[in-house]
C-alpha cells in the first residue's frame, strides 16, 4: 500500500506562499493514502493556471492539457483505461470560462471521473484579471473604474442543475473535511464535481482566508443530500458559501457502465486483432 511519501514528488512547488492550492494538494493526496490507491493507478489530468500544476506534485500519471481542455481528456483516459483513478484538476478560469461547454457536457454524460476546481474567484497565473467566479464590483488594475460589471458564474447551481450526481464544496484551509469530501467524490460511481476554495493571497485581496472564516459555512447537519431542491435552497440561502456534500445521486448508472458492448478490461490489455473473415466481411460492408 502506498504511504503518503510515495504520492509526493521531488517537483518544487511555484505556488506563492500561503496559495489555498497547497491545502488541496495535502488533502488529495492524503485522500488517495485512505483509500489505499497506488500511484500506478492514479491519472490526473490538469488545466491551465495555477492550479493546473497540481500534477506536477503527486506522484502517478500526469497530463498538463491546454487551456480548457481538462474534461474531455479526462473522459478520454477514463474510456482507454478504467482501472484508472481519474482526476481532472483545475481552476475556475480553465472550468467556467473557456471550459464550460465541457464541464457541462462531462456533468450530463455522468463519466465516472472527478472534478475537482481550485476556485480563487481570480486569474492569477496571467497576473490578476477577474474570472468567471469573480465578484460584482471587484475591481482590479483591468477594472479600474466601475469594478467587475458581470454576473458571476454559479459553479454549485450549475452543477446541480445539469446532472451532475456528486456535487461538494471544501475549504482548502479545512484540509482533514476536505480530504474527506475528495475521498466520498472517488468513491462515487459516475460523475463527482468538487469546488475546493482556494483563496489565492496576492492578487485576490476581498476572498481572503478572513473573509471565507467569517462568512463560510458547514452544511446544516439535517441537510438531505438526496434532495436536489433542498439542494439547490441550501446553495441560494448562503449564496454558495457553505461546505460539504450537497446533492448526490446513487442510482444513476455511470456512462461508461453504458456503452453497448464496451469491456471493463482496459483497452491496453484487450485483444483486438479481427480474423480475416471479419475483416473482408468489414471491407465488404463499406463497397
Amino acid at each position: 500500500m502506498a504511504t503518503l511519501q510515495e504520492f509526493k514528488t521531488a517537483e518544487k512547488s511555484w505556488w506563492c506562499p500561503g496559495c489555498g492550492d497547497f491545502g488541496v494538494l495535502a488533502a488529495l493526496q492524503q485522500a488517495l493514502v485512505n483509500l489505499k490507491l497506488e500511484p500506478e493507478n492514479v491519472a490526473i489530468i490538469a488545466g491551465i493556471g495555477c492550479s493546473g500544476k497540481i500534477g506536477n506534485y503527486v506522484n502517478g500519471y500526469n497530463f498538463h492539457v491546454v487551456h480548457g481542455r481538462t474534461l474531455p481528456t479526462a473522459q478520454m483516459a477514463k474510456l482507454a483505461n478504467r482501472d484508472l483513478t481519474v482526476l481532472a484538476m483545475g481552476g475556475d478560469g480553465d472550468g467556467f470560462a473557456i471550459g464550460m461547454s465541457h464541464y457541462m457536457h462531462a456533468m450530463r454524460r455522468n463519466i465516472n471521473i472527478t472534478y475537482i476546481v481550485m476556485d480563487n474567484h481570480i486569474y492569477g497565473l496571467t497576473k490578476g484579471q477577474v474570472s468567471p467566479t469573480s465578484d460584482p464590483g471587484m475591481k482590479t488594475k483591468y477594472t479600474t473604474y466601475e469594478g467587475n460589471i458581470e454576473r458571476p458564474v454559479m459553479p454549485l447551481e450549475l452543477a446541480v442543475s445539469a446532472g451532475a450526481t456528486f456535487v461538494a464544496q471544501g475549504y482548502s484551509s479545512k484540509t482533514k473535511d476536505l480530504t474527506a469530501i475528495i475521498e466520498a467524490a472517488i468513491k462515487h460511481n459516475g460523475f463527482s464535481f468538487v469546488n475546493a476554495i482556494s483563496p489565492c493571497v496576492t492578487y485576490n485581496m476581498i476572498n481572503t482566508f478572513d473573509f471565507y472564516k467569517e462568512k463560510l459555512t458547514p452544511l446544516d447537519p439535517g441537510h438531505d443530500n438526496r434532495d436536489k431542491l433542498a439542494a439547490l435552497k441550501a446553495i441560494h440561502e448562503t449564496n454558495s458559501l457553505l461546505t460539504g456534500v450537497i446533492y448526490v445521486e446513487d442510482d444513476v448508472p455511470a456512462y461508461d457502465d453504458l456503452i453497448p458492448g464496451f469491456k471493463p478490461e482496459p483497452i491496453v490489455k484487450q485483444d483486438v486483432r479481427v480474423s480475416e473473415d471479419l475483416f473482408e466481411k468489414i471491407k465488404a460492408s463499406m463497397r
